[in-house]
């Protein structure tokens, strides 16, 4: 892929998953679970990790989105979470792509466990408190559905795509 050309594609994907995370703020939270979010912006992580070139290409969309939403309306501890599970759960689900046989549902929804885990480990370090790891169980119940809808929504996506 040309230079100018995969510029452009990593602005587009880093622009629309910033509408995707803004409006998700929006959004009446579908769970009683604090800190639990429906991950909207990793529906294209996961398009990027799928039609980009290099890893690295989609890891840029990720770094983007997370810096631009820090400076859009968050602050230290924001990025310092967003970072945590983008970074893990991207590093999973790029890993997965390259190295399994699982499906874009499959391996999404490991990186919506891994999403919450790293988030609930970087709060319990934090606030030095173990007690919120008490919250492990719900978090990766929480974190393994909404994967697996973020999944389902990125693989018809990438199928239509491909057309």
């Amino acid at each position: 892929m040309r230079p100018l050309r995969l510029t452009a594609r990593i602005a587009l994907l880093t622009a629309l998953s910033l509408i995707l995370f803004l409006l998700e703020g929006f959004l009446p939270l579908p769970f009683p679970v604090p800190g639990a979010k429906l991950g909207l912006a990793a529906i294209v992580t996961l398009i990027a990790l799928r039609i980009l070139p290099r890893t690295r290409d989609a890891a840029a969309v990720l770094l983007l989105r997370i810096f631009l939403s820090t400076f859009l309306g968050g602050g230290f501890a924001p990025l310092l979470y967003s970072m945590a599970g983008g970074l893990a759960s991207f590093a999973a689900m790029a890993l997965l792509l390259r190295h399994s046989q699982l499906s874009l549902i499959g391996i999404s929804a490991v990186g919506g466990l891994l999403h919450n885990m790293a988030q609930l480990f970087v709060a319990a370090a934090v606030m030095e408190s173990s007690a919120l790891l008490l919250y492990a169980p719900l978090l990766g119940v929480v974190g393994i559905l909404t994967g697996t809808g973020i999944g389902i929504l990125a693989q018809s996506i990438v199928k239509k795509i491909n057309r």
